[in-house]
């Protein structure tokens, strides 16, 4: 029976939890997710996680945040000043914004602080810094 390797297409069911065990992503009730493994399209970790899987094979992989979205920095925490905000947007905390960069990509914010004359947002993702466990089920292999 053939087994996970570089660079095969793989489909997977999968359920990701935080350590304190709250699921934050699932692909129950829906398609499995397809990937190419090797290309980066995934975390390292998760991709590291299913080599030498077999289909129908089931697993739990603990991901440290190294090996997931890394740890917090520093630098994508900013204060931006309201005034540099769309008129329509009310900031909240939590609330999600996209910023582009002078180079024309997109930069995925959260609202963390709503002052009297700016915003504090955070372009970290937000399971930065936290070690992740997937279940995982491998249910095809294309070489």
């Amino acid at each position: 029976m053939s087994q996970v390797k570089q660079n095969d297409k793989v489909k997977v069911h999968y359920t990701g939890k935080l350590s304190s065990g709250e699921v934050f992503d699932s692909s129950e009730g829906r398609e499995p997710m397809e990937f190419q493994v090797g290309t980066g399209q995934l975390i390292p970790g998760f991709e590291n996680g299913v080599i030498d899987m077999k289909v129908n094979e089931k697993k739990t992989i603990v991901i440290p945040s190294a090996e997931a979205y890394g740890e917090p920095r520093e630098e994508l925490i900013q204060e931006v000043p309201k005034d540099r905000l769309p008129q329509e947007i009310q900031p909240e905390v939590g609330m999600g914004l996209v910023s582009k960069t002078p180079d024309g990509n997109e930069i995925q914010l959260i609202v963390k602080e709503v002052k009297d004359e700016a915003i504090i947002v955070d372009g970290n993702h937000p399971l930065a810094g936290q070690e992740l466990t997937f279940d995982i089920e491998v249910v095809g292999i294309n070489a």
